[in-house]
Order: C-alpha cells, then structure tokens, then sequence
C-alpha cells in the first residue's frame, strides 16, 4: 500500500465533501439526520483556504482527510473521514497520527476531538480518553458525542 498524506488544496473541497458525506452515511443513521447534518459536512474550496487539511491519497484516489486546528491553545482534529470501503484498513490510523506528529512538531501538549459516537472506540485504541460529553436532541432521540483529548 503506498498510501501518501499530501496537504489538502481549495480544489478538492467537492471530493472531500463527498468522503465526508459518504463515510457518515456508512453508520447507518437515518435520511433525514443525513440531511440535517449535510451543511456542516459540505466543504468550501473557502474552508481549505482558511483551515488546514491533510488527505490521504491511494493510487492518485483521494480516501480521507482530516483538518486539524487550534482551539484554546490545544490542538484539535475538527473532521476526519475515510471512505466507507477503506474503513478498517489503517487509513484512519495514518491520518490519526499524522495529525499527532504534526501537533507535537509545533508544540502542543494536548490533542482534542468531538468522536462520532461510532468512532470513540477507534479513538481509544489510538490512545485518547473521553474527558467529557456534548449532548444533544435529535428529533427527539438523545445524542451523546464523546468529547476525547490525549497528552502529546
């Protein structure tokens, strides 16, 4: 597998909206939270001006991305989405500690996210504990999001 992690570009905001919306998708949660969600997964080639992502790229295929910020002096993975078909196949993992060698390169002592709640067990097994909880309704159902955070 020669998988390569290249800066994200304005350019591949489209493509990248599309692995977000399609590894979502992959849980299995209803249409219309899909549709509820779809802005906030939709990307501009703006928000790769003014944010900085990463994607990974098999075979010249862009599978994932993440973006990685700075909230409150930590650093922050604010999106990270790997296609349905290449989920569990150590893309996420790449992407995961790429952003961790990344934080520690500049400096941060501390490495926080908001976990999908499908995704908190990866997050574990990368190394990261969940310090605290967003909840939410959502048309009526209870929503939990793990709020995770790692020592860099």
């Amino acid at each position: 597998m020669d998988l390569q992690i290249i800066h994200a570009t304005p350019e591949q905001a489209d493509e990248l909206t599309r692995i977000a919306l399609a590894s979502k998708t992959h849980w299995g949660y209803p249409e219309r939270w899909l549709e509820i969600w779809r802005p906030q997964l939709t990307f501009s080639p703006e928000y790769f001006e003014k944010n900085e992502g990463w994607v990974a790229v098999l075979d010249e295929r862009l599978i994932g991305f993440y973006t990685l910020q700075e909230e409150n002096g930590n650093a922050c993975i604010e999106n990270l989405w790997v296609l349905p078909e290449c989920i569990g196949k150590g893309i996420g993992k790449a992407l995961f500690l790429h952003a961790v060698e990344l934080a520690r390169q500049r400096g941060y002592t501390t490495l926080q996210l908001e976990a999908d709640p499908n995704a908190a067990g990866f997050y574990e097994k990368m190394g990261m504990s969940k310090v605290d909880e967003h909840q939410y309704e959502m048309e009526g159902r209870p929503r939990i999001l793990p709020i995770m955070e790692m020592e860099l």
